[in-house]
């Protein structure tokens, strides 16, 4: 997927999901994902990423591993999602083994706590997949998360 050079919003109603999926781009990167009840009127919809979400909301296994993101988090939070990313389709971890993942300590209550914070302030989710994660928080919205644990059997 070529995304060189995008810039904008993207957004796209999705029924399977009943509600619609925005995504930010800046200079070719996702910088954000999120679940709005309706589709912004400023936002385009001719993304070929929409159409992989879609395709993925209708059962279509996609990892998303090679889609270009540009993550304005602290460090210690990047190294927490990307280890999420790491987490394969159809798979789920606890927040414990997320925070070994990460290469962090589970039973230091500021390791966990780290953990939680990124996942709760997840600005990318679908390609940062907190839905499979057991027992969250979660950025992404508990009937969107629900269907995404659907699609993936988990």
């Amino acid at each position: 997927m070529n995304t060189t050079g995008t810039s904008g919003v993207f957004a796209r109603e999705f029924e399977s999901l009943d509600r619609a999926v925005e995504v930010g781009f800046a200079d070719g990167r996702v910088i954000s994902v999120s679940f709005p009840a309706e589709v912004p009127t400023d936002a385009e919809a001719d993304h070929e990423l929409l159409d992989r979400i879609g395709a993925y909301v209708r059962g279509e296994r996609d990892e998303f591993a090679e889609v270009p993101v540009g993550l304005t988090v602290p460090t210690d939070r990047r190294d927490v999602l990307e280890a999420l990313r790491t987490v394969p389709y159809g798979e789920e971890v606890s927040v414990s083994r997320l925070t070994r993942l990460a290469a962090l300590d589970a039973d230091d209550p500021d390791d966990l706590g780290l953990v939680k914070s990124a996942l709760d302030e997840n600005p990318i989710p679908v390609l940062f997949p907190d839905h499979r994660v057991q027992g969250g928080p979660y950025a992404t919205p508990a009937d969107v998360r629900n269907a995404l644990r659907r699609v993936e059997g988990l």
